[in-house]
């Protein structure tokens, strides 16, 4: 008796073909990798969209760095928030998910590429 494999869904393997560059987006200046090579794939624009929005959060905060006594404080604070939330984000790719990142995730809604 043979048996049928189940058919791979079209989201499947549009999320399987994308896992590496969905994952590096979340990489600083990476995130414009998945939003050039992989334009077109949903998933990989969801992912490189925030890590575009955390990359620019980024440099808002080594910007702030520079301001006397507060700034790095707020910038180190910053950094190991924006860490996590990248550290997170790789996660959910490998996983396949798409993770919607409080507040990163409207801003990222926003972005039309």
């Amino acid at each position: 008796m043979m048996t049928r494999e189940p058919q791979q869904s079209s989201a499947d393997s549009e999320i399987r073909d994308a896992k590496f560059f969905a994952a590096i987006g979340y990489l600083s200046f990476l995130c414009f990798v998945p939003l050039s090579l992989k334009k077109g794939n949903s998933f990989a624009e969801f992912h490189g969209k925030q890590g575009l929005v955390l990359f620019i959060l980024e440099l808002a905060a080594a910007i702030l760095s520079v301001v006397p006594v507060l700034g790095p404080l707020v910038s180190t604070l910053a950094f190991v928030v924006f860490g996590i939330l990248s550290l997170m984000g790789i996660v959910k790719v490998l996983m396949g998910e798409k993770w919607e990142m409080p507040v990163i995730h409207e801003i990222a809604g926003r972005i039309s590429i």
